[in-house]
């Protein structure tokens, strides 16, 4: 056992995930809706992920601000925030062009009996309150992402502060030791979640193309296809701006695939922020910049939901043949981009920001009702580029700042 334990960890992370997506598939489509069995694995994997995110975004957030000083974390926030608010208003524009070149939904029809009901949008004003949590408990129970980056922030920077005085030198110091060894001890369990992942990506891989099968796929193929070409063109982009910036896209792209390939599988940015911390270590990037730069990612930078709620809005109105505007299109990504900031950290967020832009720009909620059919197909390719996105911002920015201490 002890040997099969060991040749299993020998092998190299992306093998192993690669080898659980084929079985997974082969799984699923042998075993069909009796591949639910698998499952508790699967959740498993969401469980362990979820329980290693409270304590990595803490500690690593906390270290890296105590490795750094207050003006470099403004720079950087600014130029994160700035970098997400643009890269999202260009993935609707990308959406919004590739689907307008294949027209999705041109020729189908409502059938009438579709129905949806729109869940409530909590807003940007809402969202922005919530940085604030008025109870640390609170936001860590509920795993309030930007409560626990405020928490982070507000403690990183109060134990710097004490590690400056004379009186209190001492106990910062003390402090500061013991949030890095906490913070060891939290990757050293993160390494051994690394070796479930594998198992966990076949079973919700096996789950997913089990009960999905193909009919799903057909019956609103040509919408699936749009959507993945325009991802496509999103990821050259990409590599484009990392060419350009400097950043080895190849290198980039072999630590980010494990992030990218769990995303696609689980559909959680917030899920896979743990693989995308550990990509962001590997890839040598400033820990005072990842320790917020990817939290705030996993909550408001959402270029995949952007492309998806681009092609939707071009999809439902060829659907009742009345094509988008350019007033339309201008609405849409101006909605869009403020839907994907106001839904942070909403369960089921891609359809709140469909629908949310469908009722600002007049188009029928039925086609939301259609749009769910590929729910899981869709949300597959758009958290991995979420995540794709988070990186290269991460990365960029963190290659700039290199240059500003050089």
């Amino acid at each position: 056992m002890k040997k099969f334990l060991k040749a299993y960890s020998d092998v190299s992370l992306i093998k192993k995930i690669t080898a659980a997506l084929g079985l997974g598939i082969i799984v699923g489509l042998v075993f069909g809706d009796g591949a639910e069995v698998l499952q508790p694995l699967g959740d498993l994997l969401l469980r362990l992920l979820q329980f290693i995110i409270l304590p990595l975004i803490l500690f690593t957030l906390i270290v890296g601000v105590n490795q750094t000083n207050i003006g470099s974390l403004g720079r950087m926030g600014g130029k994160v925030f700035l970098y997400y608010l643009a890269t999202s208003a260009l993935a609707i524009l990308v959406g919004v062009a590739i689907a307008s070149l294949f027209n999705p939904g041109t020729g189908a029809s409502l059938s009438g009996d579709e129905s949806f009901d729109t869940p409530d949008n909590p807003g940007v004003i809402e969202v922005l309150m919530s940085i604030v949590p008025d109870n640390i408990i609170t936001a860590f129970s509920e795993l309030n992402l930007l409560g626990i980056i405020f928490t982070a922030l507000a403690f990183g920077i109060a134990i710097s502060y004490l590690r400056s005085t004379i009186d209190y030198h001492k106990a910062g110091e003390k402090l500061f030791q013991g949030v890095d060894a906490l913070n060891e001890a939290t990757l050293t369990v993160m390494k051994g979640i690394l070796q479930y992942v594998p198992i966990g990506i076949f079973a919700i891989v096996a789950n997913v193309v089990g009960s999905q099968g193909m009919n799903t796929l057909t019956e609103l193929g040509k919408f699936i296809g749009v959507l993945y070409i325009a991802i496509l063109v999103q990821l050259a982009i990409y590599i484009v701006i990392l060419y350009f910036s400097k950043v080895e896209p190849l290198s980039f792209f072999k630590e980010a695939r494990t992030p990218m390939v769990t995303a696609f599988v689980t559909q959680s940015s917030s899920g896979t922020l743990p693989l995308t911390l550990n990509a962001a270590h590997n890839l040598g990037l400033k820990k005072s910049l990842y320790g917020f730069s990817l939290p705030l990612g996993a909550t408001i930078n959402m270029d995949g939901a952007a492309i998806r709620i681009a092609v939707s809005a071009v999809f439902a109105a060829n659907v009742i043949n009345e094509p988008l505007s350019f007033a339309a299109v201008l609405q849409v990504v101006i909605v869009g981009t403020l839907a994907s900031v106001g839904t942070a950290g909403v369960p089921g967020a891609g359809i709140i920001m469909i629908a949310t832009v469908f009722a600002q720009v007049g188009l029928p909620m039925e086609a939301v009702a259609l749009l769910t059919a590929v729910d899981v197909l869709v949300g597959m390719g758009a958290t991995a580029l979420n995540v794709t996105g988070d990186l290269v911002g991460t990365s960029i920015i963190n290659k700039t700042e290199k240059r500003v201490s050089e």
